[in-house]
């Protein structure tokens, strides 16, 4: 039927003509549109005329006010006749199509939709009903429906899906009808129920025999009909019906078809069609069995890699990579049970929790390690096969779906319990209990009547329990190196034996613990390195004298004649490798001792002799590079020892020279008195050479495009090209008497049992690529995060790619420009001994390993992630270390705070006090600083003592390594000279605990400690026998606030893995009313606005600190951590965590740097500064300041909101969509400007303008 040729009406403006028209359209509606049925049709006809050529006509009739809609809408309900219909179909089709947005809203609000299926309902009883008038109403439908939330139901009540159906079976040749049927369907699947329904109806069926190979021809049809077929897939019914028509291989061969000949890629919307059907059904299990049962593995990754060069092609690879992910079979992780390698038996059982279920469960460990090639039905590690775990499509499009849950309850997680906000003083225990803390506070009663303050020193006032019992002076006596296991009698040592250790160790004898630990395996026989003895004269020679025990299983390569031309590569390797080089001829020992290793240039020019067979180390049962053999141990080892045969000297830099407070025989002292339950017995070479800054920047590493998209192929060639993969174990500690699984020397060697090591098994995948799995923390099957392992029998210049496979975070800083740490011995032999940032092609992202609910915390379908680099090897016959981050042992810290003791002066008061002993037998110490009085008058006593108190923790999760290093840098400037240090010693009195979980860090735990539990949610109710750090630090908290000396300033120094910067959270009750929905009177929210005085500060001077990324509510989630307790119950109201990045910083003096140590030890210093910056603005009670700091709260109000809890702030980047973009930047532009913190005044109520400090703004 032809569209009507309306002549216009001349003489009449054409808005008034249309107004006309309209007003004779209204006037005819009822029973007159019926009876004159010629009129109707020639009025519509020339309102239909006019919108089509006058724009204004248009915009008259849907201009606001006009009842032109209501006019037409009524003339379509009342009319009979076909042709009027039609022209009003026409007259409403030429409106919706201009502006539509908003008309569109109109037309549904006005009842259209019910309207135009009513017409429907009714055109389809006649015989045979209108074709054109059919087409006209689906065309209609499919413009007003995407804007109708209820248009599937009301096509559904109306009964015109089956009219929709039944147009198209009728109508499968008839193109011009079939196509706006189509998109009346596509709509309608939109609908879940309306999806069923059209399944049951065979609709499914029907749309698989529109879709067809390629054709240049009803291209759009086809473009329409896929994704019309796409929305009725997400119905898991009808994708079952999909696959159980063997519908998936047809679709895998049209996506081939279409793949093959779309060669000038005009159709890839076609092509993306048919991807988002395999996508659709895909997301059932019998989906990815029928996928896999098709090929589509192989069918997808040989089409995607022909995609890859074609940029424009992204859309299809990504969402090929998205079903071959989804299809990839689940697995479980190569492990006999995620439970840690390491037992370590309570002395009791909480009643409730984690590790409750966890000693529910059957035993597992190491001795089911030789069940590891089975397939394991464990209770502890089951993957859950139902089609539950794939019900989401973001979960399959989203790595991040864990957060968008957490933005979606992070309002819930706002305190808003009043009672709970107001914080008030609980010291929770009678003060009788409290009393015998009083030895924990001398200071607080010293007198000093038998102090000269004339002399250089006193013991009295300053005696260190801690350092006396930690060897804290360096003896020019034999060093003594123990195994870890007893001594037999026969080998007992006769000269600086183990008693003459403990003459000097006081009470830190080597006992085991006083909580039951598990028996170790049964020693292979090994060699007692407690012997070997290092004499040190002037010369700095040492002279290993080793006596030859009963055993005979050494390195052979100790046995061979040295090699011609003494390369220190060769000699570290003959220590580290277990290799017998050829010979090539005498050796002039003479000539040859100092040969090959210092560098022109570099920073370390003092050297120290270290002769060959010595383990540099200094510890026995050394595992030689990485992981060749025991020393000892019958594990891999190939000869015996010469016993007259002398290894080459190897000059070791002294970075005593660059790291004042680094001594390698200290080090090796502190670990001895070290208890871990593995009972490690050697010294990691980064630990025992030191860490020196490097000099130059590390920016954050650029990604590189399509790098996560390269990386997951790899991954699914593994399933493609099975004969590829080597799938050989190379390191494994569940067989704990070797570890080491020795080969032909094609492959690395690994190792990570030592202090802090966490490296749980190695798996070779390809000739240069492993698979790495981390160890949970002990009494836990999660944690899986911190690593620090030993890497030797590299080949220089060669790529390796490294996958850590069981990471359970959702997204990582990783993924936004962090590194991991690599430190290189050669390197440091060569005068540089540091950690660097390394590694390329960096990336993170779910993988195809499974966790059990149990260890997902009762959730069902969740992956791990891996965590993938690059990297290459400068040096030959070298030995590397890689790390989450800088490590900082227990050892570690011992060592720091025995020689910050040397430092001290007369002028400072140092006391070291041992807090308690942990769970595994470890010293917690507790350090006292502060100036001594200038004399021992009552006046200076008086001042002395009433010093305000400044607490300071550190290290409570044991993989934040950054804690120590920011805590080391407070350290040292509070020991420091200067003037400044001197100020705020004379301001306050300093308690600190550096490391409140020891037994965590010396085991290589992420989180917890032995306990299985962290520490940091302990702090309600802490258990003296599992908890024991938390329960003292906390009575030493209770005490004080008994004696009314609660500290002034609280701080717990913590590292942040998904943010930048370093930030504080503290505790605002204001803040937390804010951000929350309930009332409060203003005597509620009556609080002193200090607590923001202290990062307001550092903010001003700190260059890594942000102010932007504070957050100062409280939440229901962190009511048992520290700073909530501490505020909460001990009345502090300045309590903090200062959270510092293990990435890198996006603002200030820093930005695009990844951070280190130097930057991290000046965070320590700053926050020193900051403290005495407060002391001095209290002093100046300027109360204007209050006005500026109350307007300066509101003005950040808003964007608090934005995320308005520490818990929604878990992530600085954006969400990391990995179907859409592969190349996903760090791009936060929401962060504040420098200056804007500069202008920013906040803190106590005094100006900070008023101050003229050297101390002051260090920002660029």
């Amino acid at each position: 039927m032809n569209k009507p040729k309306m002549a216009t009406e001349k003489g009449v403006p054409s808005n008034s003509r249309v107004l006309m028209l309209l007003g004779q359209l209204e006037r005819m509606n009822g029973e007159a549109m019926v009876r004159d049925v010629e009129t109707a049709r020639q009025i519509t006809a020339k309102i239909f005329h006019l919108i089509q050529t006058q724009e204004k006509s248009g915009k008259e009739v849907m201009s606001k006010g006009s009842s032109g809609m209501e006019v037409i809408l009524a003339s379509l309900e009342n009319t009979r006749d076909v042709q009027t219909t039609l022209n009003i179909l026409y007259i409403l089709s030429e409106l919706l199509t201009v502006g539509r947005g908003r008309r569109v809203g109109v037309f549904v609000s006005k009842g259209g939709t019910g309207i135009l299926f009513q017409i429907l309902i009714t055109a389809i009883k006649e015989l045979p009903p209108s074709e054109e008038l059919m087409l006209q109403l689906h065309s209609l439908l499919a413009k007003v429906g995407p804007k109708d939330r209820k248009f599937g139901v009301k096509a559904r009540l109306s009964g015109a899906l089956n009219v929709t159906v039944n147009l198209i079976k009728q109508n499968l040749q008839n193109t011009k009808l079939l196509l706006p049927c189509l998109q009346v369907l596509r709509v309608y699947s939109t609908n879940s129920v309306n999806a069923i329904s059209l399944g049951k109806n065979g609709v499914v069926e029907l749309m698989f025999k529109i879709v067809a190979p390629y054709s240049k021809k009803n291209t759009s049809l086809l473009k329409v009909a896929l994704d019309a077929l796409g929305a009725l897939l997400k119905s898991k019914t009808n994708a079952r019906r999909a696959v159980d028509g063997g519908h998936v291989p047809v679709l895998l061969a049209l996506y081939q078809d279409w793949h093959r000949n779309d060669t000038r890629h005009r159709h890839m919307l076609i092509r993306k069609g048919l991807l988002v059907c395999l996508r659709n059904i895909t997301n059932i299990k019998l989906g990815r069995k029928a996928f896999l049962d098709a090929d589509g593995m192989r069918i997808l990754y040989n089409s995607s890699t022909e995609c890859l060069p074609v940029r424009t092609l992204d859309p299809l690879v990504n969402t090929s990579s998205l079903i071959m992910r989804k299809c990839f079979p689940k697995n479980r992780l190569p492990l006999p049970t995620i439970k840690s390698a390491f037992q370590y038996q309570l002395p009791h059982v909480p009643a409730v929790g984690p590790v409750a279920q966890l000693y529910s469960q059957p035993p597992g460990g190491r001795k089911n390690s030789q069940l590891y090639d089975r397939p394991l039905k464990k209770v502890d590690d089951v993957v859950d096969e139902s089609d539950d775990n794939e019900e989401t499509d973001a979960d399959t499009e989203n790595d991040t779906e864990e957060d968008e849950k957490d933005q979606r309850t992070a309002n819930d997680d706002i305190e808003t319990d009043l009672n709970k906000l107001h914080p008030r003083k609980n010291p929770g225990r009678p003060f009788e209990e409290l009393r015998v803390y009083e030895r924990f506070f001398l200071e607080l009663s010293e007198d000093f009547q038998g102090y000269n303050f004339e002399s250089s020193k006193s013991a009295s006032t300053t005696s260190s329990s801690f350092s006396s019992s930690s060897a804290s002076t360096r003896s020019t006596r034999p060093i003594v190196v123990p195994t870890a296991q007893a001594l037999s009698p026969k080998l007992a040592p006769k000269s600086g034996s183990r008693a003459d250790c403990n003459s000097t160790k006081g009470q830190h004898t080597l006992p085991s613990p006083s909580v039951p630990t598990p028996t170790p395996p049964a020693p292979l026989t090994p060699l007692e390195l407690d012997t070997i003895h290092l004499t040190k004269d002037q010369d700095k020679k040492e002279e290993p004298r080793i006596p030859s025990p009963d055993t005979c299983t050494t390195l052979s390569s100790l046995a061979r004649p040295p090699s011609q031309g003494q390369m220190i590569e060769q000699d570290l390797a003959h220590v580290l490798e277990c290799v017998s080089l050829e010979e090539e001829g005498a050796l002039n020992t003479g000539e040859g001792g100092g040969r090959g290793v210092k560098q022109e240039g570099s920073p370390v020019n003092a050297t120290r002799h270290i002769q060959s067979p010595l383990l540099l180390g200094g510890i026995a049962t050394r595992r030689v590079g990485g992981g060749g053999s025991n020393w000892g141990s019958d594990c891999g080892s190939e000869g015996a020892e010469d016993e007259g045969g002398e290894g080459a000297v190897l000059e070791v830099p002294d970075t005593a020279l660059l790291l004042p407070l680094h001594d390698p025989d200290l080090y090796v002292e502190m670990v001895k008195g070290t208890h871990s339950v593995p009972q490690y017995a050697e010294v990691a070479y980064p630990d025992y050479f030191g860490h020196v800054a490097p000099t130059f920047r590390e920016p954050l590493q650029e990604r590189v495009y399509g790098v996560q998209r390269s990386k997951i192929f790899q991954d699914t060639e593994r399933l493609i090209h099975p004969n590829d993969i080597v799938d050989k174990v190379v390191y494994d500690l569940d067989i704990p008497s070797c570890p080491v699984i020795e080969d032909d020397g094609e492959s690395l060697k690994f190792n990570s049992q030592f202090e802090s090591g966490n490296l749980r098994k190695a798996v070779q995948i390809r000739k240069y690529e492993y698979d790495l799995v981390l160890n949970s923390d002990i009494n836990s099957n999660h944690y899986h995060q911190w690593f620090y392992f030993e890497v030797s029998g590299m080949r220089v210049g060669t790529t390796y790619r490294f996958n850590i496979i069981n990471s359970e975070k959702s997204n990582s800083q990783f993924n936004y420009g962090m590194q991991v740490l690599m430190y290189s011995v050669q390197e440091a032999i060569s005068g540089r001994p540091r950690w660097v940032r390394t590694g390329t092609d960096i990336c993170y992202y779910k993988n195809h390993f499974a966790r059990s609910s149990i260890a997902a915390g009762g959730q069902k379908g969740k992956s791990y992630y891996t965590m993938t680099f690059s990297t290459s090897f400068s040096h030959k016959d070298d030995v590397c270390y890689f790390a989450y981050h800088y490590p900082y042992t227990y050892s570690t810290l011992k060592m720091h705070l025995s020689k910050l003791e040397a430092l001290r002066t007369p002028q400072i008061y140092l006391r070291q006090d041992v807090l308690c002993k942990t769970l595994g037998g470890n010293s917690c110490p507790l350090l006292t600083i502060t100036a001594m009085p200038e004399s021992n008058s009552n006046d200076h006593i008086c001042q002395f003592r009433n010093r305000p108190l400044i607490f300071l923790s550190a290290r409570v999760h044991p993989g934040e390594t950054n804690a120590s290093w920011v805590m080391k840098g407070t350290l040292e400037f509070l020991m420091s000279t200067s003037p400044l240090a001197a100020s705020l010693r004379e301001a306050y009195i300093f308690k600190i605990i550096p490391m409140l979980n020891p037994d965590g860090v010396v085991n290589g735990n992420h989180r917890c400690s032995l306990s299985g539990e962290d520490l940091n949610r302990q702090w309600q109710n802490p258990n003296p026998e599992l908890h024991p750090t938390i329960y003292h630090t906390k009575s030493l908290l209770q005490y004080l606030a008994h004696i009314q000396r609660a500290p002034l300033v609280f701080c717990d120094y913590h590292g942040h893995s998904r943010k930048k910067n370093v930030f504080m959270y503290g505790c605002s009750v204001k803040e937390t009313v804010w951000q929350s929905n309930i009332s409060a009177t203003s005597s509620d929210l009556q609080e002193d606005l200090g607590y923001r005085a202290l990062p307001k500060i550092l903010s001003q001077i700190a260059p890594a600190f942000s102010m932007a990324s504070c957050s100062f509510v409280v939440e229901r989630s962190k009511e048992s951590t520290a700073r909530v307790v501490v505020w909460r119950e001990i009345g502090v109201q300045c309590s903090y965590t200062m959270e510092s990045t293990l990435c890198g910083c996006d603002q200030g003096k820093y930005k695009g740097l990844q951070i280190g140590t130097r930057e991290l030890e000046e965070m320590g210093a700053q926050f020193c500064v900051a403290l005495l910056r407060l002391k001095r603005l209290t002093g100046l009670r300027n109360h204007q300041h209050l006005l500026d700091l109350e307007s300066d709260i509101i003005g950040t109000q808003a964007k608090v909101v934005s995320s308005p809890t520490t818990y929604v702030m878990e992530e600085d980047e954006p969400p990391f969509l990995e179907p859409i973009d592969y190349s996903a930047e760090s791009n936060d532009e929401d962060a504040e400007p420098e200056n804007e913190h500069a202008a920013e005044v906040q803190g106590n109520p005094d100006h900070l303008d008023q101050l003229s400090d050297s101390e002051t703004n260090h920002r660029d």
